[in-house]
């Protein structure tokens, strides 16, 4: 029995050595392992690449077992998440852990960023590595909105609509984006299918190589020390001094630094199994469905500040700060390590650096906030149990009462404010007749514009009238408004002119 064994042992070995003296991959893992890093950066601050690698294999793992069963056409890709969640055994975990996943990765990724600008870790020589990482920051997005595409639910379809009506804004270039991105004039089959290969083949194989390329530069240039007040970097002494700093204090990074690594990577790990279980999966909500106008449409939850600033905005500044404002941004990220590559690292010694920061999270938590639940815009039915106002019902004709039930019915209030009373979302109807005239509201409802959809289907002509009785009598104190365009007369809209004279 020994023998056997002894033997076995040593057709093992022989495979090893065979290999290893083809591949020789043994001694440069070894090494990369066991590189010296500096004690001072053996912290808990120095944790989260590690995470957000580890939360990737997750991804890449299930996502291939999800694209098992996923059927990326417009008319199966809704049933087959429904069959995951109910007919696969823990279907419903698997697209769980997938979601979660991705959210999770989308936070630590961006306190990892955080991190790095706080502690300066993009200066001189880590240039490179920062640009890197910026890059990998739009890919790990752009996985998740791509994926939230995935599930081709309600939230989905209109959330790609949405993308389109931004991509059209483009100067000259807005309706070949809008061509690309769809495949076509509208959301189909062909959308869905450019998004799988995107989510699952384009992105995810620039992202891998992307991460490899992030782990060869940590490893060339080594871990960026702890930043210390008054250690400036310069070009010409910061190589030298980290070699110095390495070899008189450097530990070898496994097992004496990894293993904080390891041991938050299992806590994230075990809390994103944990939500996996507790919460399940994200959708899929309704199926797809573009008769259905009175919706709204929200994206998942990293993306809910944009959503929550897009409803802010006011029309006459939103186009210029949808397209300027990201490039502004993505290249400043990406200027930053070559226009602030040497001076001070230590956070205490630069303020701006920190209120930046401070402000930028606290604007995401506010907005993100907002996003979750959309003040602007109240939950349907949401205003319906509440009456209009007695003071705007006082002395009216019955057709303008039943304009008044109309007006409740069709859940205008959802959007739209009397007395203080409704959404946020659209104009207060207080003085809507001193604002526009008869044919402007009419024009507004049944056509939409802006913000507001076409409710042309929506109405009758009977409830069109009735709902427009009422809305005229909405003009408050003042006079209601008047069609310019119109040369004035000596007969006004609200007289009967006199019959013409004829001569006999």
């Amino acid at each position: 029995m020994a023998s056997l064994k002894q033997r076995g042992i040593d057709l093992g070995l022989k495979g090893y050595n065979w290999l290893e003296s083809r591949l020789g991959l043994i001694k440069p893992i070894t090494a990369s392992a066991t590189h010296p890093t500096p004690s001072n950066n053996a912290s808990w601050w120095y944790v989260f690449g590690s995470a957000a690698t580890v939360l990737l294999i997750m991804q890449v793992m299930t996502g291939i077992l999800l694209a098992l069963v996923y059927s990326p056409s417009a008319n199966e890709a809704w049933s087959s998440l429904q069959f995951l969640n109910h007919n696969v055994a823990l279907g419903w975990y698997l697209r769980a852990l997938h979601g979660w996943g991705s959210d999770f990765m989308v936070a630590i990724v961006l306190i990892h960023m955080a991190q790095v600008f706080l502690f300066g870790a993009f200066k001189f020589p880590r240039e490179l590595t920062w640009i890197i990482g910026v890059t990998l920051l739009l890919l790990t997005l752009g996985m998740a909105f791509t994926g939230q595409v995935m599930r081709f639910d309600q939230d989905a379809y209109w959330g790609l609509g949405i993308g389109a009506s931004i991509m059209s804004r483009v100067p000259f270039l807005g309706a070949p984006l809008v061509h690309l991105m769809l495949g076509g004039p509208i959301v189909g089959g062909a959308t869905l299918s450019r998004f799988f290969t995107l989510h699952v083949f384009v992105i995810p194989g620039i992202l891998l190589a992307g991460v490899g390329v992030h782990i060869w530069l940590t490893l060339f240039h080594g871990v960026s020390d702890w930043p210390m007040p008054g250690r400036i970097v310069s070009k010409s002494t910061y190589q030298r001094e980290y070699h110095e700093l390495a070899e008189k204090t450097g530990i070898p990074f496994v097992p004496d630094a990894a293993w904080k690594d390891a041991v938050f990577a299992a806590a994230i790990m075990f809390s994103v199994m944990a939500c996996a279980f507790f919460f399940g999966p994200f959708g899929p909500g309704g199926p797809p469905d573009p008769t259905i106008i009175q919706t709204a449409p929200k994206p998942d939850y990293f993306f809910l500040w944009i959503y929550a600033v897009l409803a802010f905005l006011p029309p006459s500044i939103e186009t210029p700060v949808i397209l300027v404002v990201p490039v502004i941004g993505i290249g400043a990220m990406l200027a930053l390590p070559l226009v602030a590559g040497e001076g001070e690292r230590h956070w205490a010694r630069r303020p701006v650096a920190v209120l930046m920061v401070s402000v930028i999270a606290v604007s995401l938590g506010i907005f993100t906030h907002l996003g979750t639940y959309t003040p602007w815009s109240p939950i349907m039915e949401a205003w319906t149990s509440d009456a209009v106002p007695a003071k705007y019902l006082q002395n009216r004709t019955p057709l303008e009462h039943q304009g008044a039930l109309v007006l409740q019915d069709k859940q205008c209030r959802n959007c739209h404010s009397l007395a203080g009373a409704g959404g946020q979302r659209g104009p207060a109807l207080d003085d809507i007749a001193s604002r526009m005239t008869e044919d402007q509201i009419i024009r507004q409802i049944l056509q939409g514009g802006g913000n507001m959809p076409a409710y042309g289907n929506a109405l009758n002509p009977s409830e069109t009238k009735a709902l427009m009785s009422f809305l005229m009598t909405l003009h408050g104190d003042l006079a209601p408004a008047i069609d310019a365009s119109r040369p004035l007369t000596q007969t006004s809209e609200s007289t009967t002119p006199a019959p013409a004279q004829t001569t006999p």
